[in-house]
């Protein structure tokens, strides 16, 4: 009996056991197509325990990060971008750079119609810093909330 191809086939995490990687260098990010091309929609992520390390210091920084994107060909698979993400532990950069990077690198992997990210960042010498970054205008017709973190009042 032949073997029925699915949009997952060639997807090296998924469903197995994976380690973190150890930088995000190392981390690789997976995608599947789009099971609907036509439709324009938004995908959002929340990671709210995203850790990094101080570049100066090496003291953790934690931050809630919210992924918006509107896909076009593809979507990021879910369990490759939890590793990437979760890769930044042990990886020493300002919050901007991780911000930033992260955005950058899923934009040009996944060549959305649009994206943006919110990196709420906790407080660093009792000021927190949050990082904001889109690659353009948003879409016509797509409905895109609020990302819903409140401004700093005791983040939590």
């Amino acid at each position: 009996m032949p073997t029925r191809r699915t949009i997952y086939d060639g997807l090296k995490q998924l469903g197995e056991k994976s380690r973190l990687p150890a930088s995000p260098e190392e981390a690789e990010l997976e995608r599947v197509p789009n099971p609907n091309p036509g439709v324009r929609y938004l995908v959002r992520f929340a990671a709210p325990e995203f850790t990094s390390l101080c570049p100066i210091t090496g003291q953790p920084d934690f931050a809630h990060l919210v992924i918006d994107y509107v896909p076009r060909r593809w979507l990021v698979e879910s369990k490759s971008l939890k590793l990437y993400l979760g890769s930044f532990r042990n990886h020493g950069a300002f919050h901007e750079a991780c911000t930033i990077g992260i955005a950058q690198r899923l934009a040009k992997f996944l060549s959305p119609a649009w994206l943006r990210i919110g990196g709420y960042w906790y407080p660093r010498g009792g000021m927190p810093i949050d990082v904001f970054w889109q690659t353009g205008a948003p879409p016509r017709g797509v409905w895109i909330p609020e990302q819903g973190v409140d401004p700093y009042r005791g983040r939590g």
